[in-house]
């Protein structure tokens, strides 16, 4: 359906250039949506990820339970908010 303004004569179709600045400020939009969608899981996987300083402490203390479980738990944030396509 092509776009149009209302007027009180009715609908009035979209002008070729109005239709290009439309279509421009659509994909300005979208890509913002994309980008803050990019950023929201970012920052949620930076609030969940377990401290750095568990994996350091267990490379330290040579105990691959704990480093083990430090790769386990950044996995699990990882699975729980996977990065947008």
């Amino acid at each position: 359906m092509p776009r149009h303004h209302m007027t009180p004569d009715g609908p009035v179709p979209f002008s070729a250039s109005e239709e290009v600045e439309w279509d421009a400020r659509e994909a300005f939009a979208s890509e913002e949506l994309r980008l803050r969608n990019l950023n929201d899981y970012q920052i949620k996987r930076a609030i969940e990820y377990p401290d750095f300083k568990d994996y350091l402490d267990g490379v330290v203390k040579q105990d691959q339970a704990q480093v083990n479980s430090y790769t386990a738990a950044c996995l699990a944030v990882k699975a729980k908010y996977p990065k947008p396509v």
